[in-house]
């Protein structure tokens, strides 16, 4: 794809972030010098590690282990050297890049185990500093289609984080199959980067896609809302991928409301589920849709999506992506198909899905059953064949006997004008099993408990109400923007 760009749109602005901007001429010697020297370390056929902030650098780093035919292991730059550590000695990286400010973290946590560690930032390198040498050239031979691109580690919020491999040819087919449903305009795109490089979500919405559609990529070195609405406007955005909080974010900031939106074209929404209220607050202030879409790690990322062309069904993940089979199976078994408009276990068939987990060969097995990917998701497929998530399987609360789905319960909640931003875990309960309760931030003035137990008693049969309504400053949010349910449910560390 990039050599492609190259080819066919040599001058045209491929990166930008904060004033350094490149051709896409420029990014791919950059890319090749970069491979070259990956090469030369022995990285052909291993696996890089990428620990860098959002940046122009992080675009190279990611490409030019791609092209070196390598694995590149994208990793976020915040993790402490203890959550690093399993993480590098599972991957066992040939080479380590990483951000100057973190070096010290990496060589605590790597134990000298790379072969080469490539520090980058101010005082150190720059991936940028080829763009003017002509005598770099894409090194060859290019990897082949099925050659692993990228271990990508999955969030670990169930416990140890689990590396995810993905073929050349998965990631490549799944950007095709988006394409087919949220059409680009090649060359003409001014794409945002807000969510973190290192996530597969930014790196399938927005760094590969930039290069597929050979349009521009805008990099926020990190995410603010003030600052991405001031992009929006001075760079012209007209594609923007988000997450259900980013979106919320957005809109409670002051410069909303002085945003000029008129160039953006399309939003995306994944990560988590979108809130009803949250895409119809967003489309009628800014004029623009919001296609909400489903997809996992392991999925190579992207399963399903509201088509940007044709019906978009608010509450709904839209259909399956094309060459891709979704089916509803029972949550006990997984063996029992589900009829239509029932709800079970979602699970998918496709040429995007994963190639297995790195050195799991039991939680592969698990996932990977008869050709079919178990999502873990419960949802269900209507008639027309739209899909609508209720929640993830280990998220469902049992409250006596009956099974609830946290999303349902905080879908209502969000109805409430006074609530800005609702969690609701299943808490041990002697008598119920689990009882239900609601982390409540608040919007304006803060609601009674006793106003929203009524407000839900109107909308939810009795043992969906949660029994308990706490209100909190924040909650907890993931690297991407993800409310963490794990830091949720986890006990608070007691006073010292």
């Amino acid at each position: 794809m990039l050599a492609d760009a190259c080819a066919r749109s040599p001058q045209q602005g491929a990166l930008i972030c904060q004033t350094e901007t490149l051709t896409y001429l420029e990014y791919t010697r950059c890319v090749a010098a970069f491979a070259h020297r990956l090469i030369e370390a022995g990285a052909r056929g291993e696996r890089v590690a990428i620990l860098l902030a959002n940046s122009n650098d992080a675009a190279i780093a990611i490409f030019a282990a791609h092209t070196a035919g390598a694995q590149a292991v994208p990793l976020n730059p915040a993790y402490t050297a203890s959550e690093l550590g399993p993480i590098l000695a599972d991957a066992a990286c040939k080479v380590v890049v990483c951000d100057a400010n973190i070096e010290q973290i990496v060589r605590v946590a790597d134990a000298g185990h790379a072969v080469l560690r490539i520090v980058v930032g101010p005082g150190a390198e720059r991936l940028t500093r080829w763009r003017g040498e002509a005598k770099w050239q894409l090194p060859v031979p290019l990897p082949s289609p099925d050659a692993l691109a990228t271990l990508q580690y999955t969030g670990g919020t169930t416990g140890k984080a689990k590396g995810v491999n993905l073929t050349h040819r998965a990631i490549a087919t799944n950007i095709s199959q988006r394409e087919r449903v949220l059409s680009t305009r090649p060359e003409n795109e001014r794409i945002l980067a807000i969510t973190p490089l290192f996530h597969v979500y930014a790196m399938a919405m927005c760094l590969h896609l930039a290069v597929y559609a050979r349009s521009t990529l805008i990099i926020l070195r990190q995410y603010r809302p003030d600052l991405a609405l001031a992009a929006v406007t001075e760079r012209r955005i007209t594609l923007l991928a988000g997450s259900p909080t980013i979106f919320q974010g957005l809109m409670a900031d002051d410069a909303f409301a002085r945003t000029d939106f008129s160039f953006l074209a399309l939003c995306t929404s994944g990560a988590s589920a979108l809130p009803l209220e949250t895409l119809k607050r967003w489309e009628a202030a800014t004029g623009c849709a919001i296609c909400e879409g489903y997809g996992q790690t392991e999925a190579g990322p992207v399963i399903s999506f509201n088509p940007r062309d044709g019906l978009r069904k608010p509450g709904s993940v839209g259909l399956p992506l094309p060459a891709t089979e979704i089916e509803i199976v029972d949550v006990e078994t997984g063996m029992r198909k589900m009829p239509t408009g029932k709800t079970g276990e979602i699970r998918v068939r496709g040429p995007q899905i994963m190639a297995g987990y790195r050195n799991n060969p039991r939680e592969t097995a698990d996932a990977l059953r008869n050709g079919w990917l178990y999502t873990g998701d419960i949802g269900k497929i209507e008639n027309d064949g739209y899909i609508t998530i209720l929640d993830r399987k280990k998220d469902m609360a049992i409250v006596s006997g009956f099974n609830v789905y946290p999303r349902e319960v905080e879908e209502v909640l969000y109805r409430h004008p006074a609530v800005a931003e609702v969690a609701v875990i299943g808490e041990p309960d002697p008598r119920k099993g689990e009882r239900l309760c609601a982390l409540i931030v608040a919007r304006g003035t803060a609601p009674a408990p006793a106003e929203l137990a009524d407000f839900c008693a109107q909308h939810l049969v009795r043992y969906k109400i949660p029994s308990e309504f706490r209100l909190v400053g924040s909650l907890p949010k993931t690297a991407v923007g993800k409310i963490d349910r794990k830091a949720l449910k986890s006990p608070p560390t007691p006073s010292p």
